[in-house]
């Protein structure tokens, strides 16, 4: 069996780790921080549980459209206390975290804390407060992620100007907040801290919210007037050109983004008591001397691999983050690239397959997005037909007084083969799944809308948005 050496203990990471293990490798896995990497300690899951209070609050105060009163007729309110919920996600990593650590151990991992370096022949120099170790394995993966990008024009000071970091643990509601960058991370922090009470203005260089290829312009359409909604002030076009604080507080000049052609309007000036930064990642790869060890990378850092995970150094793989935006930059990716590499470590010749891949925003409502936006689909000429259905019209969704949302389903014209799936609404993240199953498996909308679902429920969305594709209204 073969000797896996594993740099790197986010989802990526510790999912080799545990699957090497399993499989009777002698496995050794370097972390300098905690395990569980961006995702459990930085990222998905701290934002999530933040959400949850978020949520909570914002049902605390629909409470009588629920039919609930308090039993005296003083003002009953709610408020965040963010002390509390910042113990409480806190309660939430360290679980996981103590989880990951007990999995380790009764697979026989050996942990090493550390900061990792490459030298020659597949070995790897572990520093920490106790000296150097030098471990020579027979494959080594690389599984170390990426950073939040600073930027110098934004200079993150911790206090007034801060990252999605900071965010998950600030210790007060800002009165005001600048939210610079409205993709994923920016979408879901303004929305969050919306509910938590601060005035937001989401400054966003491009022209739609979440503009990312993968996100159907429906999509993004329907988060801006569902931010309207929330009163989050949206700056489309627009980029803060520099900032100053002033008395404690931090003033944005912002003006017409260089990155639309055409981005008309005056600059302006913002007041903001917080300014975040959500803008970027860069690759974790300072100090592994991956030159050293024959590991290229492109001209940002990203290491460089292929379709099965393998880097131009013999017996050397890259997973996750590190491998950069020319991948899908998310955990379970991250977990499925890991499976990839594994398997190839003990002489497979596997090649993950990109296509079909789920992806989940945590905003309010939720979104899931899996396989071709429309435009994605028109730019490969290929013919298609569309489908929308709205939430409000599910009976679930009226019950549980969650109208905001839409099925959006994309097809080949002539078959009805699904090519794309995107949901806005509650628990659209679970709910992208099934759609996820059916272009996996290369499903039609005939399929799907001849799949009986439960009734009533939110997944008869999918069926109803398939149905109407059928009857083509």
């Amino acid at each position: 069996m073969p000797s896996i050496t594993i740099i790197g203990a986010g989802p990526g990471g510790y999912i080799a780790a545990f699957e090497a293990a399993r499989r009777g490798a002698s496995v050794t896995l370097v972390e300098k921080a905690n395990l569980g990497g961006t995702c459990l300690n930085w990222g998905c899951i701290p934002t999530k549980t933040l959400k949850s209070s978020a949520e909570a609050l914002e049902m605390a105060s629909r409470l009588e459209e629920f039919g609930i009163k308090a039993d005296s007729e003083e003002a009953v309110g709610f408020k965040a206390y963010m002390p509390s919920i910042i113990a409480r996600k806190e309660r939430v990593r360290q679980v996981l975290c103590g989880g990951l650590e007990k999995a380790c151990a009764s697979l026989k991992i050996r942990v090493l804390r550390g900061a990792a370096e490459l030298a020659a022949d597949r070995t790897v120099l572990v520093h920490s407060e106790d000296g150097t170790e030098e471990i020579k394995s027979d494959k080594i993966i690389i599984a170390t992620g990426s950073s939040i990008l600073n930027l110098p024009s934004l200079p993150i000071d911790h206090k007034h100007i801060i990252d999605s970091n900071d965010a998950l643990n600030l210790a007060y509601v800002p009165e005001k907040m600048v939210v610079v960058g409205g993709g994923v991370i920016g979408c879901e922090l303004a929305f969050i801290y919306r509910a938590f009470g601060s005035s937001v203005t989401i400054v966003e260089g491009l022209d739609r919210l979440l503009p990312v290829p993968s996100v159907d312009a429906d999509m993004s359409r329907l988060l801006q007037r569902e931010a309207k909604k929330h009163r989050i002030k949206v700056e489309l076009a627009k980029t803060v050109k520099s900032v100053e604080i002033i008395d404690g507080k931090v003033s944005c000049e912002i003006g017409p983004s260089p990155f639309v052609e055409g981005a008309k309007g005056k600059d302006s000036t913002i007041e903001a008591d917080v300014v975040l930064v959500a803008i970027g990642r860069t690759p974790n790869t300072n100090g592994l001397n991956l030159a050293k060890a024959g590991v290229e990378t492109d001209q940002r850092g990203w290491i460089k691999a292929d379709q099965g995970m393998r880097t131009s150094a013999e017996g050397i793989y890259a997973i996750g983050d590190v491998l950069g935006p020319s991948r899908i930059m998310l955990a379970h990716v991250a977990s499925a690239e890991a499976l990839c590499a594994v398997d190839n470590c003990f002489g497979a010749e596997k090649e993950l397959d990109y296509t079909v891949i789920p992806a989940g925003i945590f905003t309010s409502p939720e979104i899931g997005t899996v396989g071709m936006s429309e435009a994605e689909a028109v730019s490969k000429n290929i013919e298609i037909r569309s489908q929308t259905f709205q939430f409000r019209e599910l009976g679930k969704a009226q019950a549980m007084g969650k109208l905001p949302g839409m099925f959006k389903i994309i097809c080949e014209k002539e078959s009805g083969k699904i090519l794309g799936a995107h949901i806005a609404g509650a628990h659209a993240t679970d709910l992208i799944a099934e759609a996820a199953l059916a272009i996996e498996k290369g499903l039609t909308a005939a399929d799907v809308a001849h799949t009986i679902h439960a009734h009533p429920t939110l997944a008869e969305g999918l069926f109803e948005v398939c149905e109407g594709w059928l009857r083509g209204c």
